[in-house]
């Protein structure tokens, strides 16, 4: 595996209270390897040359502890905002499980979004973590129906898997729900796949349920999602550009239909799906301790 140098590992978030209450972020590696249509983080604006292409941290593990040692307040370190953590090459390096055991030592808490069963590898730290700290877990899953998930998402587990996947953590006592995101636009924003993604998060006992009905489609982005998109479903990208042209963010005709049916499904079914209230159930206060200077 090749290597980029970095002289930081984790930052602090400015937009904790509006995504799961993380503190820090982030990112072990560049790139992944799900081979997702639709990702954002082929964007420009990541500056990440061959995003299929993994790449690690040069003396990640070691710059993170420095960091996580400097670090007074014990806060949620969010994984997996540009690239799963749980990759095909986590299962060699095991970048993601030297950072959690990190984690562990120093007493932060954490926040893992992935579409990957391998983090069922690292139960032992996540039960321990979640002792001294908060843990929320967030599996990806954007459709029920399994062969649209397998042109979708061609080297991910289905979904299926992935929603077995959320009781496994659950019986484990994880605080753990459903991404819903992104919502494609004719493709997976029908109300048939809207009930039936919360219906299964209810029936697998997550905890949350959350989706910003959209997707964003920034430059490369939109360029590679519509070469892939025609390839499934000739001329779609037509009414793509017709509609989104000339924005970011691409959302369902009924959009705002479609997020009422959200919000009154998982009221029927006591999911949580506000960002507020999810971050207030999982997130409990942790005492912060600080070491005191001696006067001997």
């Amino acid at each position: 595996m090749e290597y980029v140098k970095t002289r930081t590992i984790m930052t602090k978030s400015d937009q904790g209270m509006h995504w799961f209450g993380i503190d820090y972020h982030m990112n072990l590696y560049r790139g992944c390897s799900f081979g997702c249509i639709y990702c954002d983080s082929r964007s420009e604006a990541y500056h990440i040359k061959n995003f299929d292409e993994i790449k690690g941290k040069a003396n990640a593990l070691e710059i993170l502890e420095e960091e996580l040692s400097s670090k007074h307040f014990k806060g949620v370190v969010s994984f997996g905002t540009l690239s799963d953590p749980y990759n095909l090459k986590e299962e060699k390096y095991e970048f993601t499980r030297g950072a959690l055991k990190l984690i562990e030592k120093y007493g932060f808490g954490v926040s893992i979004d992935t579409k990957s069963d391998l983090i069922l590898r690292d139960l032992d730290l996540l039960k321990s973590i979640n002792k001294k700290n908060n843990v929320i877990i967030k599996i990806s899953i954007t459709t029920t129906d399994e062969s649209l998930a397998k042109t979708l998402e061609p080297n991910v587990i289905s979904p299926k898997e992935r929603f077995s996947l959320v009781k496994k953590l659950r019986e484990n006592g994880i605080y753990v729900g459903v991404l819903m995101t992104p919502v494609l636009p004719f493709v997976t924003d029908s109300e048939e796949n809207i009930k039936s993604m919360i219906r299964k998060t209810k029936e697998v006992g997550g905890k949350f349920i959350y989706t910003k009905m959209g997707m964003t489609l920034r430059r490369t982005v939109a360029e590679y999602y519509y070469e892939k998109i025609d390839q499934l479903y000739p001329g779609l990208s037509l009414d793509y550009k017709g509609i989104y042209d000339k924005t970011l963010i691409a959302t369902p005709l009924r959009y705002r239909d479609l997020l009422e049916l959200f919000v009154n499904e998982c009221n029927k079914y006591q999911l949580l799906c506000d960002m507020s209230e999810i971050i207030k159930d999982y997130k409990v206060v942790v005492p912060q301790v600080t070491e005191q200077i001696s006067l001997f």
